[in-house]
């Protein structure tokens, strides 16, 4: 595929490939910009009920239009179908979790806080991710958070594209509705934003298994080990609450979660310029969020 011009696109690199897709970094000839272009693999492009959850990818998505929601350009229902999308220029928070096994607290909140945002724009319209992860999350050089992947969004009413039996998403961040097949909402993507928080505060993901099985069951049945110590009392209730089994134990809505994460920000803020004995005000320290290149 690399070297060949599709319709106006030409195919510069594979950026990387899934069980929805393959995708490559390719240039707009006609707008003369950087997109990225995600392919239905032509393996299952011959399945209507695949090649239509794929087309709905991109119209769910198109109907977004967030800081920190990955961008949808135009989708082409072709003898392959794709997606042209924003080229984000970043790197997975997966691999920045990996490089750095914990943040500190202001990035875990700065990137949280981002996330949340982007899952309050496409709870609005009524569309649920239900695949959040690390790896479906970008993080650009300067710091900007953008969600990507709504392979498996679902917009409410629409219905379902699953088969029988299966269960979507990724089994250690999957909450215990979906893990056990049932329908699931809004509150779903809040418990699996959760999980993602949880690691970006450890460094490790709250349900693990030696196979995915035995992953399934620790998301359905066990509580996560406790946080690490330094972590503020307040954004450990947060994440246990965004993790609670019970749908209606849970944030009923990202923006609650959304303005509890701000309060948090906002008191980390304050207390970099209070002195903790006498309460006045001391000289304020210049503070920024490092770019992701500079985690490391």
């Amino acid at each position: 595929m690399v070297g060949k011009t599709i319709h106006h696109y030409e195919i510069l690199e594979e950026l990387g490939r899934g069980g929805m897709g393959v995708v490559y970094k390719a240039e707009d000839t006609k707008l003369q910009r950087t997109v990225a272009l995600k392919f239905l693999p032509l393996e299952v492009a011959g399945d209507d009920e695949l090649r239509q959850r794929f087309i709905n990818e991109a119209r769910t998505a198109s109907a977004l239009n967030h800081p920190n929601i990955c961008t949808i350009y135009s989708v082409e229902d072709g003898e392959q179908p794709f997606i042209a999308m924003e080229f984000v220029e970043g790197k997975e928070l997966r691999e920045l979790i990996i490089r750095n096994s914990r943040f500190s607290i202001d990035n875990c909140l700065t990137y949280a806080t981002q996330i949340a945002q982007g899952l309050q724009a496409a709870h609005k319209k009524g569309i649920v991710h239900r695949d959040i992860k690390p790896a479906n999350i970008m993080v650009t050089d300067d710091g900007l958070v953008k969600v990507m992947d709504f392979g498996l969004a679902k917009m409410k009413g629409q219905p379902a594209l699953t088969k029988t039996g299966s269960t979507l998403g990724t089994v250690a961040y999957m909450s215990p509705e979906q893990a056990r097949n049932e329908e699931v909402d809004h509150r779903s993507d809040i418990f699996s934003f959760g999980a993602v928080l949880y690691e970006l505060c450890s460094g490790r993901q709250p349900f693990a298994g030696d196979y995915e099985a035995a992953t399934l069951y620790s998301v359905v049945h066990e509580e996560p080990e406790a946080l690490p110590d330094g972590v503020p009392a307040e954004l450990q209730r947060i994440v246990f609450k965004c993790l609670e089994k019970e749908v209606n134990n849970r944030y009923q809505s990202s923006a609650e979660l959304l303005r509890e994460l701000r309060q948090i920000q906002r008191k980390q803020v304050s207390d970099e310029f209070t002195d903790d004995k006498s309460h006045r005000p001391r000289a304020a320290k210049k503070k920024m969020l490092l770019p992701a290149t500079f985690l490391g």
